[in-house]
């Protein structure tokens, strides 16, 4: 007697996933390929960055976000900084930075997007930095790729590795300042394939030639990993909803959408002895066994793929409850029909029946569908045994698939603006304080701010020679509001308001904006802003345009700048 038998990848407790691949034409695919029962891919495994030797490079498919493993670094650099200057005792302060690697994918990638360094965003999608990188290098994983040069200056040509097919980043000299100086924990927006892959294609590409199909809904992206190809094929498997057959030496994806072949009434009950046996006969699972919840846990793009949850849930209170965690990128809605397909799959798959047939359905195959007379719906066949000229055929029900469903929220965003970083305008202002504090030596204010509403800061280097070198002295703080004028200010009295004097400033960019403030709050020293080399205050601020205000009810000479309120020039400088 032989017997073929199919049956689903993955365990969901009383469905039709039930079981593993097993007794397959001999199983010689099976245990090649799959051995043992061993650890898939979860869902926390890509946020978390590694430096533990012996840890699992994932194998990335489509866009995903993933920590990635440090594989090589240096030491922290230490540079020390001589300040200090007339009037101000000498110090030496101290700047760290770090140049390492990290491992991103087992597979080849196309590109690096985003990048976020402790949750927040440190590489634009335009490939902008939002903080000092002395330089960074991609390798995409090529067979062919080359040594990285810092890599090999370190350690030595002889010494190291080109690290082919896995794509990796090195980062040269990177600032730790922002990051309490420690090397931060890095996440990587990787874009390993043009074009969002099928479950089919992912499966295949796993199985290197012993698994193939093209089936299963398409995934914005899917990270393979764990310790074993089998753990990552039975999540796609039970996210999916996949079922296997074997094809001659290969495993290959059962197409749900096949054509079903119809069983004719006069086929069902052959036996061997010409005898009439029953025509169909019916095995039912408990409906407690049976999961009345089924979660799907993924990545929501719309989020910076932050972990996401759709669930599908029968009528009535949620007895049993089983959640899929399924290591891949996916819309909200799409993640919706995946878990309303699987309840309906596992309640489908209540009910199996077996039917016995003559000789000539031998051209049934495990994986296969077909429909029985009298009974709605499309059977999947489960396993076949061929004794004696009869076939017998068991058969579970299956669910409609993944059909299409009202749109499902992915919830609120709360996402670090990715805009680009632009050039910086610096402003220096030669005032003494504005409070009343008394200083030992002179010295000058440092505005800064960008082009672009991305702009949050820049490092300060000072030159004493003229230029030839320069030393770190700091960065700057946050954006200032800079602007020029482009009306004229007339001259005006410093003892009380000028209610007649008015200017109007172009900001550098609109997410730039001023406010007014009372008598009182001026007095107090409010909207001190400095225009030309007058320092003004200003009570009221009329917005134009998107850019553009008006100022009026100012105060003016303010901290002995009474000299230049007839200096006033169309283009002047606004801080």
């Amino acid at each position: 007697m032989a017997t073929l038998v199919l049956t689903t990848v993955g365990t969901l407790l009383g469905g039709p996933f039930g079981g593993v691949i097993g007794g397959i034409l001999g199983g010689q695919v099976d245990q090649a390929l799959f051995g043992p029962k061993r650890q898939g891919p979860r869902l926390g495994d890509l946020s978390v960055q590694t430096s533990r030797y012996g840890q699992p490079i994932p194998k990335l498919f489509g866009t995903m976000r993933v920590a990635g493993t440090v594989i090589w670094s240096t030491d922290l650099i230490e540079t020390a900084h001589s300040g200090g200057g007339k009037g101000a005792p000498s110090s030496t302060t101290y700047t760290y930075a770090a140049s390492f690697a990290v491992a991103i994918s087992a597979r080849r990638i196309q590109a690096v997007h985003r990048i976020w360094a402790d949750g927040k965003l440190l590489r634009g999608v335009e490939g902008d930095w939002k903080a000092e990188c002395a330089d960074f290098r991609l390798y995409l994983g090529d067979e062919a790729q080359g040594i990285d040069p810092t890599i090999g200056a370190a350690e030595g040509i002889d010494n190291t590795p080109a690290y082919r097919g896995v794509a990796y980043a090195v980062f040269d000299t990177l600032q730790l300042a922002e990051f309490a100086n420690h090397i931060p924990s890095l996440t990587f927006e990787v874009a390993a394939d043009t074009e969002a892959p099928d479950v089919g294609a992912i499966v295949t590409a796993l199985g290197e030639g012993d698994l193939a199909g093209e089936a299963g809904p398409a995934l914005g992206g899917f990270a393979a990993s764990g310790d074993s190809v089998r753990g990552a094929v039975e999540t796609l498997a039970r996210a999916a909803g996949l079922a296997f057959a074997d094809a001659g030496g290969v495993l290959r994806i059962a197409d749900p959408e096949a054509a079903a072949a119809a069983i004719a009434a006069d086929d069902r009950g052959a036996s061997a002895d010409g005898m009439r046996q029953a025509a169909i006969a019916a095995e039912r699972a408990a409906a407690g066994s049976l999961p009345d919840e089924i979660a799907i846990s993924y990545y929501e793009p719309t989020r910076d793929y932050q972990a996401g949850l759709q669930r599908a849930r029968r009528d009535g209170p949620a007895r049993r409850s089983e959640t899929i965690d399924v290591a891949a990128a996916m819309a909200a809605d799409a993640a919706k029909a995946m878990a309303e397909a699987r309840l309906a799959d596992a309640w489908a798959g209540r009910v199996k029946r077996t039917v016995r047939l003559p000789w000539k359905a031998l051209d049934l195959a495990p994986g296969g569908m077909v429909t029985l007379p009298a009974l709605s719906g499309r059977w999947r066949v489960q396993q076949l045994r061929f004794e004696k000229m009869v076939v017998e055929a068991t058969l579970v029900g299956t669910g409609p698939g993944n059909a299409l469903l009202p749109p499902a929220s992915a919830g609120r965003a709360v996402a670090a603006a990715d805009v680009v970083h632009g050039p910086t305008v610096l402003r220096l202002i030669d005032l003494p304080p504005l409070d009343d504090s008394v200083v030992a030596a002179p010295g000058v204010w440092i505005a800064a701010a960008g082009t672009s509403p991305g702009w949050r800061r820049a490092g300060l280097m000072l030159s004493s020679d003229g230029g030839a070198s320069y030393v770190a002295i700091g960065s700057t703080a946050g954006p200032a509001v800079i602007g020029a004028a482009t009306t004229m200010l007339g001259d005006g009295g410093t003892q009380t308001f000028d209610l007649a004097g008015s200017v109007e400033i172009a900001l550098l960019h609109d997410g730039m904006s001023l406010a007014g403030h009372n008598d009182d709050a001026l007095v107090q020293g409010a909207n001190a802003a400095m225009l030309g080399d007058e320092l003004i205050q200003f009570g009221v601020a009329e917005q134009i345009d998107a850019t553009t205000w008006r100022l009026s009810r100012l105060l003016r000479g303010r901290r002995g700048s009474e000299w230049a309120c007839a200096t006033h020039a169309i283009g002047e400088a606004f801080v």
